[in-house]
């Protein structure tokens, strides 16, 4: 049973082999339980990858002059998701920078048309005001996406400089008193960050009660002040991450889309895919953007999440079956 932040830190210093006999494979079984042996994929696209914060982590910031940025049109947006749903796929991450010029009304509009036809929509479009908050949950939105990315307030006002952390949890609770299911998580493993201040990352999911963990070590990105301080974060904490969310909450979803040793393999390397699947996780995303244009979305560095090929080849390897959402778009 983990409770304390005394049991996260005993997991988070485990010795390795430890870890994998005892509780690895126990957060494995926790799963298997809960969902069986099936994966969550998601439809993902990145609308737009114009921003107007300057994070220092992130490679869309504002002002990084190596991004080739582009604003994709609503009416694109929506025939992208459609199409996706007509060959099954029931669910769908619309994921952006904080663009001010690309129009809530268009926002608006697109998850109305994804509704129409039935579709699970997770957005993930940064901070808003309560009433755009409220407006977005009336319009469907079953889930926001809302990072917290540090719960130490002092390393979270540091590297978001466009925000603060008071804004940032008054903009999760406002989510999670719209109605719509609250997604948040942190950077594992950042230059800096404590095993303390990651077991109160921890502490924190569990107490928002969140529906989907969206997490990944950190991965520096060129033209980042972050990318200065410090090397990857490290692939082990964020196997022990999952693996004690999973055994604190049962039945949370969390990102199997994580790195590996190759970071030029990016989050669709299919051993580092299997490995956090071994632990716990189970959400896989395929892009419905191109391939050249989905580079060009660079959070961080070599994302590399392709069409959904990839996801029936970790499918195979794991021998889990897909949960592809299909349900909620067949014969609509």
């Amino acid at each position: 049973m983990i409770e304390t932040k005394k049991d996260i830190l005993d997991i988070l210093r485990m010795p390795e082999e430890v870890f994998f006999r005892d509780i690895a494979s126990e957060a494995e079984k926790v799963y298997k339980e809960s969902y069986g042996e099936t994966l969550r994929v998601t439809a993902m696209m990145g609308f737009t990858n114009i921003c107007k914060n300057m994070c220092l982590y992130c490679g869309m910031r504002a002002g990084n002059p190596t991004i080739k940025r582009f604003r994709t049109p609503p009416e694109e947006v929506i025939s992208l998701g459609l199409s996706a749903a007509d060959k099954g796929y029931g669910r769908i991450f619309l994921i952006s920078g904080e663009d001010p010029h690309y129009g809530f009304e268009n926002l608006v509009h697109i998850v109305k048309a994804y509704k129409k036809r039935g579709m699970f929509v997770s957005l993930a479009c940064g901070e808003y005001n309560k009433e755009q908050f409220l407006e977005l949950a009336d319009a469907g939105v079953d889930e926001y996406v809302i990072k917290f990315e540090m719960s130490n307030p002092e390393s979270f006002n540091r590297l978001n400089p466009s925000t603060n952390f008071d804004r940032r949890m008054e903009a999760i609770e406002i989510v999670k008193g719209s109605g719509m299911r609250l997604a948040s998580g942190n950077i594992v493993d950042w230059p800096g960050q404590t095993e303390d201040e990651l077991a109160e990352d921890i502490l924190l999911m569990k107490k928002l009660d969140i529906s989907w963990a969206p997490i990944i070590p950190y991965l520096p990105a060129a033209n980042t002040p972050l990318a200065a301080e410090g090397k990857r974060g490290d692939l082990l904490k964020i196997y022990k991450e999952i693996a004690i969310l999973r055994l604190m909450m049962p039945k949370v979803h969390i990102t199997a889309q994580q790195p590996g040793v190759d970071m030029k393999k990016g989050l669709s390397d299919p051993e580092a895919n299997l490995a956090a699947i071994k632990v716990g996780a189970d959400v896989l995303f395929f892009d419905l953007l191109s391939d050249a244009q989905a580079q060009n979305f660079r959070v961080i560095d070599d994302r590399n999440i392709t069409g959904p090929a990839h996801i029936f080849k970790i499918a195979e390897l794991s021998g889990y079956q897909l949960d592809t959402g299909h349900e909620l778009v067949s014969g609509k």
